[in-house]
């Protein structure tokens, strides 16, 4: 069993807003994350899959991922009730490849769960999953203390992680969305280059 797994079991997840992130409706709202063509969105780490139940909910073709089974349980049994669905995969997110790219990733708490260590593969991962042009939502968590999960993702080792040989970021600053948990995220969309 994953230590994630063991976490959900125990419903120790003090991470889970129990909603969808606010980022979330205000890309949608700006038409940055926009539901035309039937756009294909993967959520790497989704977890309880707050933020799949809501895209699914809008129409898009959503898949989650997650290590751990309780999680994907849960998700289950809310896509369900509101009468909605997604595919849902129980593998690591550093091995798992998917039959076709997407067109959206939404990143939020996979890249802060994993040892930094494992950034530079989960990198390649997240570019190989999306198809170029592609769009990566981004919320890097900033903890400001050493260790994790959560890892602190500072801005400066981000920029230099998604590089500008693969990654656009925009001409905009990140903006700030705070967290329960008294720390907060950057929030910014990447767009995969090549």
């Amino acid at each position: 069993m994953s230590h994630w797994e063991e976490k959900y079991r125990a419903k120790t997840i003090p991470w889970d807003r129990g909603a969808a992130s606010p980022a979330l409706p205000g890309w949608l709202e700006q038409g940055v994350l926009a539901s035309g063509r039937d756009p294909r969105v993967l959520i790497p780490g989704c977890g309880r899959g707050h933020e799949a139940l809501e895209l699914a909910r809008r129409g898009f073709q959503v898949t989650a991922l997650d290590i751990a089974p309780t999680a994907l349980e849960h998700l289950a049994a809310e896509l369900d009730a509101a009468g909605v669905d997604a595919e849902r995969v129980c593998a690591d997110a550093l091995s798992w490849q998917p039959a076709q790219p997407f067109d959206a990733i939404y990143e939020q708490t996979c890249l802060c769960a994993l040892d930094p260590a494992h950034w530079a593969a989960y990198e390649r991962q997240l570019f190989a999953w999306l198809r170029p042009g592609g769009q990566l939502f981004a919320l890097f968590m900033q903890t400001d203390r050493p260790g994790g999960p959560p890892f602190h993702c500072a801005l400066s080792e981000m920029r230099s992680l998604f590089a500008d040989e693969h990654w656009r970021w925009p001409e905009t600053a990140p903006a700030r969305v705070a967290h329960p948990n008294g720390w907060f995220e950057f929030a910014t969309v990447l767009t995969r280059l090549g």
